[in-house]
């Protein structure tokens, strides 16, 4: 099995770039004039079908109505944002993007951002193209707008591109960007701000959009919000700067940054030139909302119900502004999310997989770092990332093994945890049948100092934690909608196995673009209409 996959891997980097691009070749009048791919941040694709009598608006159209692969997933092993976002238009794993968690994302000292203290960002770390990238190759008049709560949300769907990139900054409750970007913000982000729209929801309460008896949730769950505030309505601060913090925590974050995706969208005059714009929109209202309370809860079926809503509007509203016909709308998640495992236990009457605790472990870590005049920093822990500083056991004179050794055997004896894997390990056993161990694979670029990656029984929270999480190479966490809308796509639902890094690829078919350098996905080709597809 192994020997076949690395052949075919060799087929595939064999193939002459004159034979991709003619599999890529789509005439001008083909061809979209704008790709408007939406990220939603956290969303679990059991939302669509679980609430879908009460959506009638964006989310409704586009699973209705689109290319909706059901059995979708983001394949590899951090299942957090900016590993996902890195994925989304790349059409490879993070072990080829260089972003392997969101503590090693977009923070960047060089490049501060114009009018807030949130912290420094830009795509520095990102390695290889994206989607952007091909279709630039092509026609360079092609330009890109991103926009997002997060920063590591709207920088990486595009890569390294110094494109138009903002996200919201709670320091100050304004979209803004880095220097990276910019060294001014444009007049049409000065306006938005101006508004002062999270400011002027200051005292104002998040309350049902629906009667209180057409939600199944409980709204009397302490285990939410850490046991504060857990009980509809939820009320913003009286004051401006208090409630633009606790903004992103209500439905009216993504409301907001649909509105400046628009009017972006307006201002740039994106999808009215000759060559294929492209707008990311990465809605972080989901995952905020879905840590404090839980994907089963009554708050996250209201925030779908009501993004539901806002993108009906939005697609509304992008079609008065342009030809529908030359549009094509993707969606997906940068990851899930993992069920608190009290209630799972409590309300399927499951066991309790025990809650996990890496102090023992790093207690006698740091001890024996400090008894052998190592840098304590010599051997971290990222989440599940075990990250090994040979240089600084080199400079001590000591030998990194015997250490390791200990570490990783207290940390594979403590409750809650599954198994602790070798990177280097990964590649010569089965990633085909072992999910596990091939979404780790898809994680570690080979340069890293990652040497052993750990994973948490299925189910298992940390200890301590008080928020809903995800982070873990189970489908929980990694399982998530991959949805085509428009005139180049078949509308049904599809079983077929799918991943994220397929949609980069699948809309450079539609394009008409090959990629510039060799991928992990492919082209989902059953789901395009006939004249689109790509010849065999």
């Amino acid at each position: 099995m192994h020997l076949m996959r690395r052949f075919a891997l060799l087929l595939i980097a064999l193939v002459s770039p004159l034979r991709l691009a003619a599999q890529y070749t789509r005439a001008a009048s083909e061809r979209p004039r704008l790709i408007v791919f939406l990220t939603v941040d956290q969303m679990r694709p059991d939302y669509l079908d679980r609430w879908a009598g009460q959506m009638n608006g964006g989310l409704a159209r586009l699973s209705r109505n689109g290319a909706f692969f059901t059995n979708a997933f983001q394949d590899h092993g951090v299942t957090e944002t900016a590993p996902g976002h890195s994925v989304t238009m790349s059409g490879r794993f993070p072990r080829s993007t260089g972003i392997i968690s969101n503590t090693a994302g977009v923070e960047d000292q060089q490049s501060p951002l114009l009018t807030s203290r949130d912290l420094p960002a830009s795509p520095f770390r990102f390695r290889g193209s994206v989607l952007l990238d091909w279709i630039r190759t092509r026609d360079t008049r092609s330009r890109a707008l991103s926009v997002s709560r997060k920063d590591r949300g709207a920088i990486l769907p595009l890569g390294r591109a110094k494109q138009n990139v903002f996200w919201y900054a709670t320091s100050n409750g304004e979209f803004t960007t880095s220097r990276y970007y910019a060294d001014t913000l444009p007049d049409w982000i000065r306006r938005v701000n101006a508004r002062r729209v999270p400011q002027k929801h200051a005292g104002e309460a998040w309350s049902l959009l629906l009667p209180a008896n057409e939600y199944a949730e409980p709204d009397s769950e302490p285990i939410e919000n850490g046991g504060k505030q857990y009980l509809f309505p939820h009320r913003l601060s009286g004051n401006a700067d208090s409630a633009a913090v606790d903004f992103p925590y209500t439905p009216w974050m993504d409301e907001l940054t649909l509105d400046v995706a628009l009017e972006g969208l307006q201002a740039l005059q994106l999808g009215k030139g000759p060559a294929t714009d492209l707008v990311a929109v990465s809605l972080s209202a989901t995952d905020y909302i879905g840590h404090r309370y839980g994907p089963d809860s009554r708050e996250q079926h209201d925030n779908i119900v009501r993004l539901d809503r806002a993108l009906g509007a939005f697609i509304d509203s992008l079609y008065k502004l342009r030809d529908s016909s030359a549009i094509v709308i993707a969606l997906t998640a940068d990851h899930g999310v993992t069920p608190y495992p009290e209630l799972v236990s409590k309300r399927a009457n499951k066991p309790l997989p025990p809650r996990y605790d890496y102090g023992p472990a790093t207690t006698g870590l740091r001890s024996a770092l400090t008894f052998n005049h190592v840098d304590p920093g010599a051997i971290s822990l990222d989440g599940g990332l075990v990250s090994v500083d040979r240089a600084a056991f080199a400079q001590a004179q000591v030998d990194p093994e015997p250490i390791l050794r200990r570490f990783i055997g207290v940390v594979r004896t403590t409750p809650g945890i599954a198994r602790v894997d070798r990177v280097g390990d990964l590649a010569g056993h089965d990633t085909v049948s072992d999910v596990v161990r091939r979404r780790w694979y898809h994680m570690i670029p080979a340069d890293s100092p990652v040497e052993y990656v750990i994973t948490p029984k299925q189910g298992a929270y940390s200890a301590g934690s008080k928020i809903a999480e995800h982070g873990l190479p189970y489908d929980d966490d990694a399982h998530v909608p991959v949805i085509f809308y428009g005139p180049w796509f078949k509308a049904g639902r599809y079983g077929d196995r799918a991943l994220v890094v397929d949609m980069a690829p699948t809309l450079a078919s539609v394009v008409g673009v090959p990629p510039t350098e060799r991928i992990d996905g492919h082209v989902l080709t059953q789901a395009l209409m006939p004249h689109v597809r790509p010849p065999r």
